[in-house]
């Protein structure tokens, strides 16, 4: 456990706020590190776990954090908002557990196909008469 905390420049003891929890600066969640080791991810990037069974005693918290709410398929940008952590703190935390193996990524599933400009056209001109 500390030697993975270690190898990404976490420090257990954070100073805490009463029930406010951890009060740490972003820079300092990531081990002052500002891009991800998976590239690839983005704001609409679905992540999951993968493992049902994790050793929740070796995870920092916020790794157990974004463990906890990947149970079922959610995006970068909803992980980010529920945790109120900056997109990018976000996207390097998922790089660590991805990395680790406990969580898979994949980009969105593309629409099937664009409307045509006769239908869109039909739209815009229904909202004009209103």
């Amino acid at each position: 456990m500390r030697e993975r905390r270690q190898r990404r420049g976490h420090d257990a003891s954070f100073p805490r706020h009463g029930s406010a929890g951890p009060l740490v600066r972003p820079y300092t969640v990531t081990g002052g590190r500002t891009r991800p080791a998976e590239a690839g991810l983005d704001m609409i990037s679905i992540v999951v776990a993968t493992r049902e069974r994790v050793d929740w005693s070796a995870l920092e918290p916020e790794h157990a954090a974004i463990l906890r709410l990947c149970e079922r398929p959610v995006s970068v940008a909803e992980l980010s908002a529920q945790l109120d952590l900056p997109m990018t703190v976000v996207k390097v935390l998922l790089g660590d557990l991805i990395a680790d193996g406990d969580v898979l990524a994949r980009a969105p599933m593309p629409a099937s196909d664009p409307p045509h400009m006769s239908v869109l056209q039909a739209v815009l001109d229904g909202i004009r008469r209103l």
